[in-house]
């Protein structure tokens, strides 16, 4: 598959100096605190996302950086706080400064054409570190830019647009709304569609004089201290990468072997999400008494259902609005059972979450010190497919391929995946999961996965795509 050409694909990146851009138009100086959802341990790394476009023959003179440029420092206008920088006051309480000094841009050339990256675009992609260039002292928490853009030409007219975002100050949707308003802006519009809403003292803990009565709803147990006894997290150089493929067809044969009311009502993260848990742990084989744990991104903005407090988090806010609720078993009963039995487990966790539960996340965070989730004989599932930022358009229609540019969380390999809507090699619409291992536990990994993609029943008798579409991927991240 394409995949497996592209993960051996090296080529040279030509780097200018990178500038700084700074709003369009003057903006508030002032000091603006995260919530106490933002600022917790374990959201205070970059996130990265990567566009890849290929020629648009309307557009095929006009340089991409400078217009991509002027639209990044347009929409900072509105996005003021997204161009200052962090500090961190009493307790460990970040807040944002203000400042105006502007975000990262790197202009750059690749002597490379979009199609060398072959015909299914997935993380992980070649050379990354050359297309998101991390200049020292640039990733800091403190006093750096919160935002990096590098927007690559490619020798075939076409471009590749890599932005990195301090996860502190936004969370995936609002990264793409910041987006959606630099697309917005590159197209000419005036003002973004959809305007930013700051609003974080709506997920801050109660003050002091309330915390000691503050009830503990929750029992937030992807907080819970556990000691790494036996080694679990695994160094990122002995790690394999691979993505997985999911068309409508792989999908409908890991919902075979759920339990009826399962197949009619589990969600396809759900559903996957239970699937790839027991898939990781059986390869990772860890005692039979093992806790293995199972941490859901579940996002509390509105549509998804009445919040118990009344609140809603409005439209326009690009703050971190989710929580981790986490799934918990032992690894004997994850593997001895079917998968239905995970599944449930997922399904359960997820259905705790809403804007009360995020509150109590915020006394926790305030009570304890701002602790990092727990990632011990840990796994981390997030849903990306429905981000919209496939959909955006900057002028030169839209992307070939928009999403994460990598696997993972953070510093810490091995724990995270992400759902991502892609097309594969041959133009099918499914869901690619990057996936990361140590390399003996990839190939029991792909094995498992591979059972659980024939469907259970003997409904079909064709082979599974899962058998062409599992490449061993040497990760270039």
């Amino acid at each position: 598959m394409g995949m497996a050409n592209s993960s051996a694909l090296k080529f040279t990146v030509r780097r200018q100096p990178p500038a700084l851009v700074v709003p369009a138009g003057p903006t508030p100086r002032e000091l603006k605190p995260l919530s106490d959802i933002d600022d917790q341990e374990g959201l205070r790394f970059y996130i990265p996302a990567i566009h890849f476009f290929g020629r648009h023959e309307g557009r095929g003179d006009v340089d991409p950086a400078p217009v991509l440029r002027d639209a990044v420092a347009a929409a900072l206008v509105h996005y003021y706080p997204l161009a200052g920088r962090l500090r961190e006051l009493e307790g460990r309480k970040l807040a944002v400064d203000c400042t105006g000094e502007g975000v990262l841009f790197v202009e750059a050339d690749a002597d490379v054409r979009l199609d060398q990256f072959g015909a299914a675009l997935q993380p992980p992609f070649p050379c990354l570190d050359e297309l998101l260039f991390d200049l020292p002292g640039s990733s800091d928490l403190l006093d750096a830019p919160l935002l990096h853009f590098q927007v690559t030409r490619l020798a075939c007219g076409g471009f590749i647009m890599a932005v990195k975002i301090q996860h502190a100050v936004a969370d995936g949707p609002g990264l793409v709304q910041f987006l959606a308003a630099v697309a917005e802006m590159a197209r000419g519009a005036a003002a973004p569609t959809v305007q930013p809403v700051w609003g974080r003292e709506l997920l801050m803990a109660p003050t002091d004089d309330d915390l000691a009565g503050a009830p503990r709803t929750f029992a937030h147990r992807e907080y819970d201290d556990v000691p790494d006894t036996k080694g679990t997290i695994v160094p990122l150089d002995s790690m394999t990468h691979r993505s997985f493929f999911f068309g409508p067809r792989e999908v409908a044969a890991v919902r075979s072997h759920l339990s009826p009311s399962l197949r009619r009502g589990a969600t396809t993260f759900e559903v996957l999400t239970g699937c790839l848990w027991r898939c990781r742990t059986v390869a990772l084989a860890p005692a039979a008494d093992e806790e293995m744990r199972m941490i859901c991104l579940v996002s509390v903005r509105g549509g998804r259902k009445p919040q118990q407090s009344g609140t809603v988090i409005p439209v326009g806010y690009y703050g971190n609005a989710f929580a981790f609720p986490v799934a918990v078993s032992t690894a004997g009963d994850l593997c001895d059972n079917p998968v239905s039995y995970a599944v449930e487990l997922v399904m359960q966790a997820k259905r705790e979450v809403n804007v009360e539960y995020l509150r109590s996340v915020a006394r926790l965070m305030v009570r304890r010190g701002r602790p990092h989730f727990t990632v011990v004989r840990a796994y981390l599932m997030s849903d990306l497919t429905r981000s919209g930022i496939r959909d955006l358009d900057y002028g030169w229609g839209k992307p070939v391929y928009a999403g994460p540019a990598k696997g993972g969380v953070g510093a810490i390999p091995g724990v995270a995946s992400f759902l991502i809507a892609v097309k594969n090699a041959m133009g099918e619409e499914g869901i690619a999961v990057p996936v990361c291992l140590p390399g003996h536990a990839m190939d029991k990994f792909t094995e498992e996965m591979s059972k659980l993609m024939r469907p259970a029943f003997g409904a079909s008798s064709r082979p599974s795509s899962a058998d062409n579409v599992f490449p061993k991927i040497k990760s270039a991240i």
